[in-house]
């Protein structure tokens, strides 16, 4: 009797425990300019060069007082102004009150801001202009101001090795004077495709032939999570070819291998990786579509991109179902979460979120596999309200048109016969 397949969250689990590993492994590092930063992950910690903000700063157009001064809604003398950039040409006399800008710095002396709208202007006849708080407002200590160092401290630790890098990370590098970053070197993602029946994207396909639309998709996907995609060319159904093939990707540090991975007289790589030495972790798992796939480990010789450059290692892979959406969901499932944690960074795991399931959207299955159906949500709902998800028509595993109109995927737990319409239900994001 052959053993019984894994359920998601048990797969999930192999695939972490491999990845938590990869930890100690750490990718080579290189520099790049501050600009082309995004994408890539965190090589050394980031610090700050001085206090953030380097000086007490105001957060609203105002008058700069003391807050006790102005609670008492007498006149205050308007002695000065200062402008964003600029610094206060003194400290603020008693009394007396200075105009000031957003992001200004405060004058030595104010401990609170008044905002513009919330005072009255009056001119006094010897020239001059004095402001007053209106009654019955009061203002607090410290009050539309940030103090110096309030965000952090020269020399503290802001970002940690492995952070992701977005635009709010590179606008933290600017403002600690970063002009480039030391980032984690990209993991090498080999994508080979299997099939007798694929021709190239260019080519008009003969009777009983498909364009190679997996090889494209899936280097798309190894990009956005952060990999360099290499190609392999797409392997015919021989044991030649696919050994071959799999001996020229055992310099990447990740392999994907799309279709014959089912049971069928022609799917050969499972076979291709036997003899290749692979040990294999699970051959099918408890999910619909990609329940035919395969994930192992490979003997190879040095990490490619590893720090310890003798260190001897393995080429994780993963065997993905050849129809196209079960190669998306299955890549983001199990393959994107490898190719974080070989790409050195911090986050890991499929990104999941609730949304609330739309009208005419009820879902009704045989329970005993975690489906994932192609889906359309909607992100812009009313505040304080959850994202409305849909399901997308689909013809099935092969519906590339379904795969396009799609922007998440409904999760049916593996429990749930069905799901009925306005349900909070689980999204997994692509």
């Amino acid at each position: 009797m052959s053993p019984a397949l894994p359920s998601y969250e048990e797969a999930a689990a192999l695939v972490a425990h491999y990845a938590a590993r990869l930890a100690g492994l750490r990718p080579s590092a290189q520099s790049v300019r501050l600009g082309l930063a995004a994408g890539r992950v965190l090589a050394q910690p980031l610090y700050a060069d001085r206090d953030q903000p380097p000086f007490a700063r105001s957060t609203r157009d105002g008058f700069a007082c003391r807050a006790a001064e102005a609670s008492a809604h007498g006149a205050l003398t308007l002695v000065g102004a200062t402008r964003a950039g600029e610094a206060p040409s003194g400290p603020l006399p008693p009394a007396a009150a200075w105009e000031i800008m957003t992001g200004a710095p405060v004058p030595a002396g104010a401990d609170a801001v008044m905002m513009i709208e919330h005072v009255r202007i009056e001119h006094v006849k010897a020239g001059g202009e004095q402001v007053r708080l209106l009654s019955p407002r009061k203002l607090k200590q410290g009050e539309n101001i940030v103090a110096q160092g309030a965000q952090a401290r020269q020399g503290d630790e802001l970002l940690a090795t492995g952070t992701a890098i977005q635009s709010s990370q590179i606008a933290l590098a600017a403002a600690c004077g970063y002009s480039a970053l030391e980032v984690f070197v990209r993991p090498r993602v080999a994508i080979l495709t299997t099939g007798d029946e694929l021709v190239p994207v260019e080519s008009e396909p003969a009777p009983g032939q498909i364009r190679n639309s997996n090889a494209p998709m899936l280097a798309a996907m190894v990009a956005a999570a952060g990999g360099e995609p290499w190609v392999l060319p797409s392997a015919e159904d021989k044991a030649e070819a696919l050994d071959h093939a799999l001996a020229q990707a055992a310099e990447a540090d990740l392999l994907l291998l799309s279709g014959g991975v089912s049971a069928g007289k022609f799917d050969l790589v499972e076979p291709a990786l036997a003899r290749a030495g692979a040990r294999f972790q699970f051959t099918g798992v408890r999910i619909q579509p990609g329940k035919p796939l395969v994930y192992g480990e490979l003997p190879s010789g040095r990490h490619a991109s590893s720090q310890s450059r003798g260190e001897e290692r393995t080429l994780p892979f993963f065997g993905l179902p050849g129809n196209p959406v079960s190669s998306a969901v299955t890549f983001l499932l199990f393959a994107a979460p490898m190719l974080a944690a070989l790409a050195g960074s911090l986050e890991s795991g499929p990104r999941f979120a609730l949304a609330r399931l739309s009208k005419d959207s009820d879902k009704h299955g045989k329970p005993g596999l975690t489906r994932f159906l192609p889906a359309s949500c909607t992100f812009s709902g009313a505040v304080g309200q959850l994202p409305e998800v849909a399901l997308v028509p689909s013809q099935g595993s092969g519906d590339l048109a379904a795969l396009a109109r799609c922007n998440c995927f409904l999760v049916v737990p593996e429990e749930t016969s069905s799901l009925e319409a306005g349900a909070i239900v689980r999204i997994l994001l692509s």
